[in-house]
């Protein structure tokens, strides 16, 4: 009965968990399918996230916040390109591949953190990086990109 219980607790707060956890997708060819079913944006967020400082604080300050996980939930489909440089954080060839064929087309200048704001198709609607912006404001900018 006890481990019953207990199997129900740690279920329950996975669940929770999940719930308020930033889905970020990896996957380009996923996010633009997932974009068009549901006729979002893509945020596509290049990012250090092992060095590079402003990218640390753009997680930080806006990225983990529950008002944006909440906002983005419903009109973001979000898309990380990380490029970590610490061996113990480093990433599957295929994803680091993946990455990279990314960041040849969008992010050709290698700037971090670079958020391109993308469109269903795959299309540049606008561009931005680290703003000191809380996350209502972050979020007005990105939308500004696609009205």
């Amino acid at each position: 009965m006890n481990c019953k219980i207990n199997l129900l607790a740690i279920v329950f707060l996975l669940g929770i968990a999940t719930t308020f956890a930033q889905e970020w997708h990896k996957d380009f060819t996923e996010a633009q399918q997932i974009a068009k079913d549901g006729h979002k944006p893509i945020i596509l967020v290049f990012q250090g996230s092992d060095w590079c400082a402003p990218c640390i604080k753009l997680d930080r300050e806006v990225w983990s916040t529950e008002e944006f996980k909440s906002y983005a939930r419903d009109h973001y489909v979000m898309l990380q390109a990380d490029f970590p440089r610490k061996k113990q954080n480093a990433l599957p060839k295929e994803q680091a591949e993946a990455n990279a064929k990314l960041a040849e087309k969008y992010n050709k200048n290698g700037i971090f953190p670079f958020v391109v704001v993308l469109d269903e198709q795959g299309k540049v609607k606008g561009e931005t990086s680290y703003k000191k912006m809380n996350p209502k404001e972050y979020m007005h900018l990105l939308d500004s990109f696609t009205e």
